[in-house]
């Protein structure tokens, strides 16, 4: 599973045009693109809650 040629990523290039469709390949990359933005933003909001978590366990603490 080594590094990818031009060969091969033209070859799958064409394999995902010759499946999709030219039209649908941009409203799948925009939904994967959503996706990650979505993604990311719940992960963020996870790490600020599990801050604010560990700064109020410490306040209790004192």
């Amino acid at each position: 599973m080594g590094n990818f040629g031009a060969t091969e990523i033209i070859l799958i290039l064409v394999v995902v045009v010759l499946l999709f469709g030219g039209r649908k390949i941009p409203e799948l990359m925009k939904g994967i693109g959503q996706g990650m933005k979505e993604f990311k933003k719940a992960s963020q909001v996870d790490d600020d809650s599990d801050k604010m978590s560990a700064e109020s366990k410490k306040e209790e603490k004192k």
